[in-house]
């Protein structure tokens, strides 16, 4: 990568950071304080001393601290887009990896918001995708079935049921026939007690499994109970003295890792008319979250396909680079559907 040890380019890392925050020179107890090193203030200085001598840093004047040289910035700048690169390639290899993978999907978007905007990021599991799409039965053993679910959306959810020892595989085959014709494309509130009793009388001895797969179906795309929320960044709330002070930081905190109190943005942006409307920024006590009225949102409705919805969120002080955060969400908003579709 570079002439540098890991160690020394973190060091770099840190006096470029700070000095294009601060524009001005870097000393060592200030790196001390902005690295995982956990190294004295003799230790950086001497590292430092070496970066210099390297033409990496420069130091405008006897006893002051350090700034980055056309070199220090040639190769953090490199390395930063190198890193974006590679960060950007991985999140596409991410999106179009198989549709059972969505939670990592939605994981590693989180993270790359967070990264990008350095504020908080969250992103909620689509909902809305209640119909079956299709369903696979196959042996596990003697006494146990899998129970494969897949809904709109590509959401699959997989389930362990106890069998007879004497189903045979040509018993699954007609117990797969038989299910996904009836059920294929319907919504749960589509399968009624009529159909049930028809299916189990086709069913016959093996009656007891259409009711385990239906509960197995009910599990599988039911919405607003097991809504899940992805959250990444929480740390950048340090970043911003408005927030950081002990009470709001652990109100704010408590709010992110009890993550169900955030379904309150993922309902509000997912309701009625603002689902369509495009990016919506919530600021300070508009906030439709208890504790975050130091806060600014900007939410969007993301969509995988017909009715698969969920939210995309940036959380940070009111004070936040609106401009920024707009234009990165509306970035991902697009390469979400691009990938999602190009892929399906």
């Amino acid at each position: 990568m570079h002439e540098l040890s890991e160690r020394k380019y973190k060091i770099l890392e840190a006096i470029i950071r700070n000095y294009l925050e601060t524009g001005e020179p870097v000393g060592s107890r200030t790196i001390s304080k902005y690295t995982d090193l956990n190294l004295s203030s003799a230790t950086i200085r001497n590292e430092m001393a070496d970066l210099e001598e390297l033409g990496y840093i420069l130091q405008p004047h006897t006893s002051a601290g350090r700034i980055p040289s056309d070199k220090g910035y040639r190769l953090y700048v490199d390395q930063m887009l190198a890193d974006k690169e590679k960060e950007v390639e991985e999140l596409k290899e991410m999106l179009l990896e198989k549709s059972d993978q969505m939670d990592r999907l939605l994981e590693q978007t989180a993270k790359a918001l967070a990264v990008t905007t350095e504020y908080t990021a969250m992103v909620s599991a689509p909902k809305g995708g209640n119909r079956l799409k299709f369903l696979q039965l196959s042996r596990v053993d003697s006494d146990h079935m899998l129970v494969v679910v897949v809904s709109e959306g590509n959401m699959i959810k997989n389930t362990i049921i106890e069998v007879d020892s004497d189903l045979s595989d040509e018993n699954i085959l007609k117990l797969n026939i038989l299910l996904n014709t009836h059920l294929n494309g319907l919504a749960m509130e589509d399968i009624n007690l009529a159909m049930i009793t028809a299916m189990k009388q086709q069913a016959g001895i093996h009656s007891d499994i259409i009711g385990e797969v239906i509960d197995a179906v009910a599990a599988a795309i039911k919405n607003d109970e097991e809504l899940k929320i992805y959250t990444s960044g929480t740390h950048n709330i340090f970043k911003y003295p408005e927030l950081s002070d002990n009470t709001k930081a652990s109100e704010i905190i408590t709010s992110l890792e009890e993550k169900t109190v955030l379904r309150d943005i993922v309902t509000e942006t997912l309701s009625g008319d603002k689902a369509d409307s495009g990016i919506q920024v919530y600021i300070g006590e508009e906030t439709p979250v208890e504790g975050m009225e130091d806060c600014s949102v900007v939410a969007a409705t993301y969509e995988l396909e017909e009715g698969m919805k969920g939210t995309i969120g940036i959380i940070g002080p009111k004070r936040m680079d609106y401009d920024k955060v707009i234009g990165t969400v509306k970035s991902m908003l697009h390469q979400l559907d691009d990938v999602y579709h190009r892929r399906n």
